[in-house]
């Protein structure tokens, strides 16, 4: 799980404790304005401090419920927000693959190769997914880093990442 999914997780949680929050204090202010209510019958009086205590208190409920409120809407705003710039950036970096590897003019066995070493797969478990031999995919890796000016897999990450960087600012 990256880091960008993992503080999406976490807003997912924050949002659901919120909506039980307020869930629960609606039922205490609930409680708490039926409580008032049929003692301000009763008595018709708000004298006594027993009666002005469940008066703040409600009063209190009702703001925090609001509060609460217009918080888990920040957060469903913020997830969304979220959401909309991960698939953008997905998508972007999707894009900024697609065209240096239609500007090196990689083949097809290349660019998946490619594709698995930017993902970080070895040599030879990108030869057990594709049923080649490691020699094979050590050539493909040869003419992909040929093709792309660089020396090796860490300088086929950077071109990337430096582009990545360069479109951020």
């Amino acid at each position: 799980m990256t880091a960008a999914e993992r503080n999406t997780s976490d807003d997912g949680r924050r949002a659901i404790v919120l909506a039980a929050v307020i869930v629960l204090q609606a039922a205490t202010a609930i409680f708490f304005v039926v409580d008032v209510a049929s003692d301000f019958i009763a008595d018709a009086k708000l004298k006594d401090l027993h009666m002005w205590i469940e008066v703040i208190a409600a009063i209190a409920l009702a703001a925090g419920i609001i509060f609460l409120a217009i918080e888990l809407r920040r957060v469903m705003a913020r997830l969304d927000t979220l959401g909309r710039s991960m698939r953008a950036a997905q998508g972007e970096m999707a894009e900024v693959i697609d065209t240096f590897f239609n500007d090196w003019g990689l083949t097809p066995s290349e660019r998946d190769v490619a594709l698995m070493v930017l993902k970080g797969i070895d040599n030879e478990t990108i030869a057990q997914m594709r049923g080649t031999a490691p020699g094979t995919v050590r050539a493909q890796c040869t003419s992909i880093y040929a093709k792309a000016g660089v020396d090796g897999r860490a300088q086929l990450f950077s071109v990337f990442m430096e582009e990545l960087l360069a479109n951020g600012d």
